[in-house]
């Protein structure tokens, strides 16, 4: 008796935990930043040649946020830096307080026209959660701090190497000090 309860216990424990998403979603972490597809929000595909040898930030964005106006820092630090091997991608996203429900082509023409960015957008997605972005499972699990991205405009600096530099907090802005000195570090290299 005792031993059918307890393969009774093992098979429900492995039945709830087995089906948990973010059991599925950490098996599939890409160790290669370049291997991981990333689709623009028009359709198109980065080929690995146009992220290698770049030094890359992420960032989470939001049209609705209090701090969408870094959309301003962010296309002047890609402005700035773009010559010498920075590329800024902003990755929509509406897990934080809704603040990105308009369609793909919403957010382009938002972004475009109300602080002309140039930078490049990924399609929108989810940087958290069971349905999180490979390249979130990617960015997250290698950096220092694993922990999931906590608001809009979160920063991840990745170096020409593709290895997770730093991570930058939304509260941290494009032009902080902390933030530029690492990029012209990163850009040194």
């Amino acid at each position: 008796m005792f031993h059918i309860k307890t393969q009774l216990v093992i098979l429900s424990f492995i039945t709830y935990f087995g089906g948990l998403p973010m059991a599925t979603a950490q098996t599939n972490i890409n160790t290669n930043l370049y291997e991981i597809p990333l689709q623009t929000i028009d359709g198109k595909t980065f080929a690995p040649a146009e992220l290698k040898s770049k030094v890359l930030l992420f960032v989470n964005t939001a049209s609705e946020c209090g701090y969408t106006p870094q959309y301003k820092g962010l296309e002047s630090l890609f402005e700035k830096y773009k010559d010498k091997g920075l590329l800024v991608i902003g990755v929509p996203c509406n897990q934080f307080g809704s603040q990105e429900p308009g369609s793909e082509k919403e957010i382009k023409t938002f972004c475009e026209m109300k602080f002309g960015v140039k930078f490049p957008l990924l399609k929108k997605g989810d940087v958290k959660g069971p349905n999180k972005l490979a390249l979130y499972q990617f960015l997250q699990s290698n950096s220092t701090n694993h922990d999931d991205v906590a608001w809009n405009f979160e920063k991840f600096l990745v170096g020409r190497n593709g290895k997770v530099i730093n991570r930058y907090k939304s509260a941290i802005e494009p032009q902080d000090a902390s933030l530029t000195d690492a990029i012209e570090k990163a850009l040194a290299n």
